[in-house]
């Protein structure tokens, strides 16, 4: 579990993310789930962007994708939803 203290680290840093991944109207798929579980272990922090195309309430998918992920969801705004994994080997971001 996160603080509230790092997870409003966690945002500021994500602010200056320019790397998003997108969840179309295809919604949430394996071949999705393995991109974002290799971008978790290289970058730890990732923003997604949730098309209007997606069908699905975006707590619903964040939520989702979180679990099957096995990360901390930090933060949802409107349509994009930020995930954070500590990348165990070689860890990136110090909280």
């Amino acid at each position: 579990m996160l603080t509230p203290k790092q997870k409003r680290d966690l945002k500021a840093l994500a602010s200056t993310l320019t790397i998003r991944y997108q969840i179309g109207k295809n919604e949430i798929s394996q071949t999705l789930i393995d991109m974002l579980d290799k971008a978790l272990t290289a970058h730890e922090l990732i923003k997604i962007d949730v098309m209007k195309g997606c069908s699905l309430p975006i707590m619903e998918v964040a939520i989702d994708i979180s679990n099957k992920l096995n990360a901390e969801l930090v933060h949802v705004m409107g349509r994009v939803i930020i995930l954070f994994r500590r990348n165990k080997e070689n860890p990136k971001i110090k909280l």
